[in-house]
C-alpha cells in the first residue's frame, strides 16, 4: 500500500516536469526555420550571379567606353582617351539624336497598338474555334513565333523585294502596274510600313497565345449569366471577359514596348536605316554611330541614353498602370 502511494504522490510531479520543460525539438525547430528562410536566396543566387557576369560587366564596360574617344586611331595605336562626359554632351545637343528619339517613341507607339489590337482579336478567335481548327491556328502561330529573326527578315527581303518580289507581281497582276518595280525601301513610309509588318507578324503568335491562355480561365457559368441578362457578344466581352483578360494585356502591353523599341535585326537587316538615315531608330543610331562610323564611345554613350529612354517610358507606362488600378479598388 505504502509503495502505490509513493507511485500515487510521484506522478503528477512526474507529469509536471514534462509539461514544464522545454518543447520537443526546439533549438533544432529554430535552427531549421532559418535555413528554410534562406533557402529562397540560396536559390536565387545562380541566377543572380549569371545576371551580373553578362549583363553587369557588360553594362560597366559600355559605361566605361562612353567616358573615352575610341575610333580606328586608338585601337590601332592602342591609346585611351578618357573625354569624361564630352559624348553625352555631343549626344545630347544634337538634333539628330532627339529626331531619332521622337522618331522611335512614335514607331514604337504605332506597332504595340497594332500587335496588342490584332492580338487580341486573334486571342478570342481562338477562343472560340473548334478543336481541329484552333490547333491548326496554334501550329501556323508557334511557326511564325519559332521563325529566327534574320531568317524572318529575308523572307520579307524577298517578299518586297523591287524587281522579283512577290508582292510587286501581285500588284501588278491585280491591275496596279505602277507597282511592277516599286522599291519599298525607297521611302521613309513605305520602308516603316514593311518593318512594322514584320515586327507585328512577329510579335502576334506570343501575345495571342498569351490571351487565349487568360480566356480559358474565365468560368462559363459567367457567359450563361450574361447571355441570361441580354447581353450580346460585345456586352459579353466589356463585362465578362476584358476584367479577367486585364492582367494578361498589361503585362504583355509592358513587354512589347520593351520587346519593339529595342528591334534592331529587322530594321538593319531591311533598310540599314535608310533612305538617308529616315528609318533609324535609337538601337539602329547607336550602333551606325559606334560600329558604322567607328565612333565607338559615342555609340557607348547614345545605348546608354537609350536605356534612359526605355526606362522613362516603361516607369510612365508603369504609373498608369498602378493609378487605374488604385482606381479601380
Amino acid at each position: 500500500m505504502s509503495v502505490q502511494t509513493e507511485r500515487a504522490k510521484t506522478a503528477p510531479g512526474t507529469a509536471v516536469r514534462k509539461s514544464g520543460g522545454p518543447p520537443k525539438g526546439g533549438p533544432h525547430a529554430k535552427r531549421k526555420g532559418t535555413s528554410g528562410n534562406l533557402l529562397p536566396y540560396v536559390l536565387l543566387l545562380p541566377a543572380l550571379a549569371t545576371t551580373l557576369v553578362f549583363l553587369g560587366w557588360p553594362m560597366v564596360k559600355n559605361a566605361t567606353l562612353s567616358l573615352q574617344n575610341v575610333n580606328r586611331r586608338q585601337l590601332i595605336r592602342r591609346l585611351t582617351e578618357w573625354t569624361g562626359f564630352d559624348n553625352y554632351e555631343a549626344t545630347l545637343k544634337s538634333e539628330e539624336f532627339w529626331r531619332v528619339v521622337g522618331r522611335s517613341i512614335v514607331f514604337t507607339g504605332v506597332n504595340v497598338i497594332l500587335i496588342m489590337g490584332i492580338s487580341t482579336l486573334v486571342g478570342l478567335l481562338l477562343a472560340r474555334l473548334g478543336k481541329k481548327m484552333r490547333l491548326t491556328l496554334q501550329i501556323g502561330l508557334v511557326l511564325a513565333w519559332a521563325m529566327p529573326i534574320i531568317a524572318a527578315t529575308t523572307v520579307y527581303q524577298w517578299l518586297f523585294a523591287q524587281r522579283f518580289g512577290v508582292v510587286n507581281w501581285v500588284l501588278d497582276k491585280l491591275g496596279w502596274h505602277s507597282m511592277a518595280d516599286y522599291n519599298w525601301i525607297g521611302s521613309q513610309f513605305s520602308a516603316f510600313f514593311v518593318i512594322t509588318l514584320l515586327i507585328v507578324w512577329q510579335s502576334i503568335p506570343f501575345v495571342a497565345l498569351s490571351l487565349y491562355a487568360a480566356t480559358t480561365t474565365i468560368p462559363n457559368e459567367l457567359y450563361e449569366a450574361a447571355s441570361l441578362d441580354g447581353a450580346g457578344a460585345w456586352k459579353s466581352f466589356t463585362t465578362v471577359t476584358f476584367p479577367f483578360i486585364k492582367p494578361f494585356l498589361f503585362a504583355t502591353t509592358f513587354l512589347e514596348v520593351i520587346w519593339v523599341f529595342k528591334a534592331l535585326p529587322q530594321i538593319f537587316a531591311l533598310s540599314e536605316g535608310g533612305p538617308d538615315r529616315l528609318t533609324e531608330t535609337l538601337p539602329v543610331y547607336a550602333f551606325v554611330e559606334g560600329v558604322g562610323n567607328q565612333h565607338y564611345g559615342m555609340g557607348a554613350a547614345i545605348s546608354l541614353l537609350t536605356i534612359l529612354v526605355l526606362l522613362g517610358l516603361t516607369s510612365y507606362y508603369l504609373r498608369i498602370v498602378l493609378k487605374q488600378e488604385r482606381d479601380e479598388l
